[in-house]
């Protein structure tokens, strides 16, 4: 008998990798001392994979993972089109959380290219202005 609701296990290859590196990204930043505030923030147009403290700045964090490189790296994934995505995301948080409204904001970029590979940290990977 079929299970009525997908479990975990039935998430796609694709969902399985995104995971398992939002899970190194938040190891990797938390080694550099930031500190989780939220995971997965979704909203109707866009998504946010971290929002983490650095110190007092508020960071909204995109995770990209590649298990291969057949179409570019995982930072070559990164287009104008994904930034306002991940922009209007925290503009909606920031609306939700007006406290942290306050704090200097910046937007990173976590590339993971491959299982084994180290995070490539792109801090102020874009910035409002250029977008």
């Amino acid at each position: 008998m079929d299970a009525p609701f997908p479990t975990r296990d039935a998430r796609t290859a694709a969902q399985r990798l995104g995971d398992a590196g939002e899970d190194r990204a938040l190891a990797f930043l938390r080694a550099h001392e930031l500190r989780l505030v939220a995971r997965k923030v979704r909203f109707k147009g866009g998504e946010i994979d971290l929002v983490m403290r650095d110190g007092a700045a508020l960071v909204f964090v995109e995770v990209r993972c590649r298990s291969r490189q057949d179409f570019g790296s995982a930072l070559d994934s990164i287009d104008a089109r994904k930034a306002r995505r991940v922009v209007l995301a925290a503009r909606l948080y920031l609306q939700r959380h007006p406290a942290e409204a306050q704090r200097d904001c910046r937007f990173d970029v976590i590339a993971l290219d491959g299982a084994d590979a180290a995070p490539t940290w792109v801090r102020d990977a874009f910035r409002l202005d250029d977008l």
